[in-house]
């Protein structure tokens, strides 16, 4: 059971470094932009535009995910079990007791969300109430409330962000080659040429470690929630059930799918092919059976 567990150091260092590469790429292709436009404000304005993204998704990404999952907040009279499975939890973890959500969906996921433990909110859909048992219930918070205690909802929300924003500067400083930007046409063509070639790969990579940055934080919500209720089984249980379901989520759109403890468009009716041939790298969680089958190797 040790094996996973001690993983986290390394996941977390893997995780900064690829943070870090995002904050270079983005350095990078407003360097490309500014060289080529002849501007060397667009570099500055490219830092300074990702920082305010970074500041507005630190204060309001949790409002923002619960209304666009249309989580509805409930309380101890609500649903008892629930409620009582989270607060038993959140002890256990030593964390505050987080805000209990539900959100009205058959296709059974959760998620958590919040800038930090203490404004950290819980979500589960009203389709994974239906099919899970208590313990499967409890290994499934038990993940989310490890989300909550390894901070990962600022990093996997800032690596959105910053994927999101190299993707528009990217798209910005296209639309301005095709259309003829750049004041110094004496430039050698094949600056052109790279320019465009990493224009274009740019928001590929951004994308790229946005999806390794949330496939490493489900490993690490497995391991520690596992080890919060001391029964791996339990999640492994809710994890078969949860990936076998094989109706689509309404409530799950792109921007919010790495935030839910399974992928909300990767069920059986869906499984993206091309995907599955290049190794699942643009998938946003890693293969369900490998979570499950690391989870009761740590039964062994």
């Amino acid at each position: 059971m040790t094996t996973l567990y001690t993983h986290q150091s390394s996941n977390i260092a893997k995780t900064w470094f690829l943070m870090t590469a995002f904050l270079v790429l983005v350095i990078a292709v407003g360097l490309g932009a500014s060289y080529y436009m002849g501007n060397s404000a667009i570099v500055y304005g490219a830092v300074v535009f990702a920082l305010i993204m970074n500041v507005g998704a630190y204060w309001f990404s949790d409002k923002m995910v619960l209304s666009m999952t249309g989580a509805k907040p409930i309380a101890l009279e609500d649903d008892r079990e629930l409620y009582n499975i989270v607060e038993n939890l959140a002890i256990t973890a030593g964390l505050p007791m987080p805000k209990v959500y539900i959100v009205n969906d058959p296709a059974p996921n959760a998620f958590a969300t919040g800038r930090n433990p203490k404004n950290a909110v819980v979500a589960v859909t009203t389709g994974l109430r239906q099919i899970l048992t208590r313990t499967e219930l409890e290994g499934v918070v038990a993940h989310e409330m490890a989300h909550i205690g390894n901070r990962d909802m600022l990093v996997m929300t800032v690596a959105v962000v910053l994927a999101g924003f190299i993707a528009i500067l990217s798209d910005i400083f296209l639309r301005a080659l095709w259309f003829g930007g750049g004041n110094n046409r004496d430039r050698h063509p094949a600056f052109l040429a790279i320019a465009v070639i990493g224009i274009i790969l740019a928001p590929i990579a951004a994308q790229l470690m946005k999806m390794a940055v949330s496939r490493k934080r489900e490993y690490l919500a497995d391991a520690t929630g596992a080890l919060l209720t001391r029964y791996p089984e339990g999640l492994a249980s809710a994890l078969e059930k949860i990936s076998s379901y094989t109706g689509p989520m309404k409530s799950a759109s792109h921007a919010t799918a790495h935030l839910f403890i399974d992928d909300p468009f990767d069920g059986p009716h869906q499984k993206n092919q091309f995907a599955k041939k290049i190794g699942g790298m643009f998938a946003t969680h890693p293969p369900a059976q490998e979570r499950i089958a690391r989870l009761r190797g740590m039964q062994t």
